[in-house]
């Protein structure tokens, strides 16, 4: 998600804090909140996969290789 997604829902918190957003506000909100936190799994994902365990016994383990890259959602 771009700064600019984050900008509109920081824009529509502050406005549901002050008055009620419309149905569209809502709907729009809702979609953006969706997608940043889709956004934000991604990205801790790609970093769990990246990380490598050191075994007890020297081996070098991918945790990315080792739990087969799985996408959750």
């Amino acid at each position: 998600m771009d700064q600019k997604g984050i900008d509109r829902i920081n824009e529509l918190a502050r406005k549901a804090k002050t008055q009620e957003l419309t149905p569209e506000e809502k709907k729009e909100q809702h979609k953006l909140r969706k997608e940043f936190i889709a956004s934000v799994r991604m990205n801790l994902r790609s970093q769990l996969d990246n990380i490598n365990i050191q075994e007890k016994d020297g081996s070098i383990t991918n945790l990315g290789e080792k739990y087969g890259n799985k996408e959750s959602h």
